[in-house]
């Protein structure tokens, strides 16, 4: 007796065939629509290659590959110590997460609220360390969480004697936070917010905000979220400067990375290989970029940096990542053309690329720093940055009145508070829609 193929139960055998023919029916018609797609575009079916793992990365944005450097005291610092990384199923929680292991942690705590990303890097962490002798005995647990869940956090914090926590989670999607305000605001500061509250709790020594270029001189819900979280943690390490034994804080700022879920690499890779076209924004827009691995190491090397500078520094810098030449997209993506064997045009055997038009909360060009001094660290590829800081009883009221704004779903009340926390948020809330329709 044969199973339906979802529900399991028994069927008959016309019953079976007949469901067996279906499937199969709707498999051939995905494969032809494809193939009659790629013909009238003018292109033979199968003639696209794929591009994907031909080349390295770091060949398509003419970034130097990082030099090997001693990293020593690197590992020192995190040896037979447990680290905590939130957001552990992403793109930079999970680079962090490979790199930490290799500094023979004591223990790894994972926080991530997506089940599958958590099973997913708790399953790849195992295996590198069942496969590597080196690593030693490390104790790897995996908790299910919400980052803005503070008795949660705090409480997995004492419980595995937390030292060090790299805070990674965020939504990073410009469009998509543009669009959701109220999750981008809980998830990206207030999140922040209950988590550093936590490792105080919890007396952690270190908490490290990966943050993001797109904080400074915001123009879309994700970079005012993320900027408002790096005014928390530096209100934050402001009200514990002057306590003894008190956590330390430190905020990572950078650019895009190449290859992170939502990057534009994949996305015109698979654009390439479905025959075209290539959507990009607008055709004088850029971006920086650096590798996932680099971006894990220096914001690693920074947190080091942090914890291991004297007492009597300010705790709470922001340390900027040398991203070198901001990279043209358009470049970018007729780099990967031609990377696939194909050119750029409208024809037989090429690749157009139209232009949309820049999306409510994007910029033609991000920046590192809002003006202030870059000061050179003991890291060629790690700079220091100050700014302004909020003494905490001016900050803490006023955020309990944004998530009161939260609580009541009141968008438009919520928008105003983010801003009024920042003076150069310029908010641009319609698309370019000058550009749609054209291409090349």
């Amino acid at each position: 007796m044969n199973t339906h193929p979802f529900s399991g139960r028994p069927i008959g055998l016309d019953r079976f065939e007949g469901s067996f023919r279906e499937q199969m029916d709707m498999t051939i018609i995905r494969t032809l629509s494809k193939v009659l797609q790629t013909l009238f575009r003018g292109r033979p079916s199968g003639h696209v290659p794929h591009p994907r793992h031909e080349h390295s990365p770091i060949d398509l944005i003419s970034r130097t590959a990082p030099c090997d450097r001693d990293d020593s005291e690197l590992e020192q610092s995190l040896r037979n110590r447990s680290v905590m990384v939130t957001g552990a199923g992403g793109s930079i929680g999970s680079a962090l997460c490979r790199r930490i292991i290799k500094c023979q942690p004591r223990r790894l705590v994972l926080i991530e609220r997506s089940e599958f990303a958590l099973y997913s890097i708790e399953k790849e962490l195992r295996k590198i360390v069942q496969t590597n002798p080196k690593i030693g005995d490390l104790e790897i647990i995996a908790h299910l969480a919400d980052c803005g869940d503070r008795p949660r956090m705090t409480s997995i914090m004492r419980e595995r004697h937390i030292d060090v926590v790299y805070h990674a989670a965020a939504f990073k999607h410009v469009p998509i936070v543009e669009r959701n305000e109220i999750e981008g605001i809980r998830n990206n500061s207030f999140a922040t917010w209950r988590s550093a509250l936590a490792a105080m709790d919890a007396d952690v020594s270190l908490f490290v905000l990966v943050s993001t270029d797109k904080a400074v001189r915001p123009v879309g819900m994700m970079g005012a979220t993320k900027r408002l979280a790096e005014i928390i943690v530096q209100s934050l390490a402001l009200e514990t400067t002057r306590r003894e034994n008190a956590t330390r804080f430190a905020i990572v700022r950078f650019g895009n990375v190449i290859g992170s879920s939502g990057s534009v690499l994949p996305l015109f890779e698979e654009q390439i290989a479905e025959g075209g076209p290539i959507t990009i924004t607008h055709p004088e827009v850029t971006r920086y970029f650096m590798t996932i691995p680099e971006a894990a190491t220096l914001v690693m090397q920074a947190g080091r940096m942090a914890e291991e500078s004297p007492c009597s520094n300010p705790t709470g810098e922001i340390f900027v990542l040398d991203m070198g030449e901001p990279i043209s997209i358009l470049s970018l993506a007729e780099g990967l053309v031609r990377r696939a064997g194909l050119n750029v045009g409208r024809g037989r055997k090429e690749i157009e690329i139209t232009f949309s038009g820049l999306r409510p909360g994007e910029k033609l060009h991000e920046e590192l720093t809002l003006g202030e001094s870059l000061i050179k660290t003991e890291h060629p590829s790690i700079r220091r940055c100050f700014s302004e800081r909020m003494p905490w009883s001016e900050l803490e009221p006023r955020l309990h009145g944004l998530e009161a704004a939260t609580d009541r779903h009141d968008v438009r009340e919520a928008r105003r508070l983010v801003e009024s926390f920042m003076p150069d948020y310029q908010p641009s809330s319609a698309p370019d829609r000058s550009l749609q329709g054209h291409g090349r």
